[in-house]
């Protein structure tokens, strides 16, 4: 199982290194990732692995939420399956 993490906002020091750390401590694998800064606008989309989450995905995206706005950006995170569905023509 998959899953898309979107992250947009102010540019700071250790926005992928504590996005990151979340996802390792609970499992997550990170298979891709992209990140770019235009202006001081921050913005990473990642791809990640799910398959080995030790927790719910529900929680993930709670915890991940509650990360974004620790840190002062959105963190976005949506299972594949919703993203295929959306897209699909």
């Amino acid at each position: 199982m998959k899953a898309i993490i979107t992250v947009v906002g102010r540019d700071t020091v250790g926005i992928i290194a504590k996005t990151s750390a979340v996802l390792a401590s609970r499992g997550v694998n990170i298979l891709d990732i992209t990140q770019s800064v235009l202006g001081d606008v921050f913005a990473m989309v990642m791809f990640v692995d799910i398959a080995g989450c030790t927790i719910p995905f529900t929680d993930l995206v709670d915890e991940m939420d509650a990360l974004g706005q620790e840190i002062g950006v959105k963190i976005h995170t949506m299972h594949e399956d919703i993203f295929n569905s959306m897209h699909r023509i």
